[in-house]
């Protein structure tokens, strides 16, 4: 869900913005449309490559931590079932009870328990790169498309500043989704991304119409 947001929010902004940026520029249509495309695939890359990059960084931590753990348990098993004895009295259970807690949940797996209860890795939220690649990847192209169809079925007067209004309801609905499945204030969290995707938005095409006044 991370990686969907935060990639589809990415493909509006970034491709929205460049694309006014070379509008702003005096650019041709076809230079417009050249610019947006090259964003979609340049940017859905560079997404996924970042975030197997980033996530498999992530799973090497994990993997490191579970190969610690094991020899731990092999080279000092009482200690370890110390460590998790005193876990669970710091979670309020008495020290009697605690101890047969460990030492029922050690019996079965005692590598599992602490995973779960030391260092806290969950099967659901395991790291996992390439489905974290994949879905920025898919987001960010979906987000992308919200400009880059406007540009091809708005009329030609009024394409940039649809560009800019299809961006920005775009930017305001994913912002109140995303606020909505994590439990925050969607007004508060799309008032944000409104902002930033404007403001993203508004630099771009003035440093588009600067660069195009004096030639460059």
């Amino acid at each position: 869900m991370r990686a969907a947001v935060l990639g589809a929010d990415d493909g509006i902004v970034s491709t929205a913005s460049l694309m006014l940026g070379v509008a702003a520029s005096s650019a041709s249509h076809g230079a417009v449309l050249t610019a947006g495309l090259a964003a979609l695939a340049a940017g859905a890359m560079a997404m996924a490559v970042g975030e197997f990059v980033s996530v498999s960084s992530q799973r090497d931590v994990e993997l490191a931590d579970l190969r610690t753990e094991r020899l731990e348990l092999a080279t000092y098993p009482a200690a370890e079932l110390d460590e998790l004895t005193a876990i669970y009295q710091s979670r309020g259970l008495d020290r009697e009870l605690a101890r047969q807690v460990a030492q029922q949940l050690s019996a079965k797996d005692a590598l599992a328990a602490h995973v779960r209860d030391e260092l806290g890795q969950h099967a659901a939220t395991r790291a996992r790169p390439l489905q974290a690649a994949w879905v920025s990847a898919a987001s960010f192209s979906a987000g992308a498309l919200v400009p880059l169809m406007t540009f091809v079925v708005a009329p030609t007067s009024a394409r940039l500043a649809l560009i800019a209004v299809s961006a920005l309801i775009a930017l305001g609905v994913l912002g109140a989704v995303g606020a909505q499945v994590g439990g925050a204030p969607r007004g508060k969290a799309a008032l944000r991304v409104l902002v930033g995707g404007g403001l993203a938005m508004g630099v771009t095409a003035v440093v588009g119409h600067l660069a195009g006044s004096i030639g460059l």
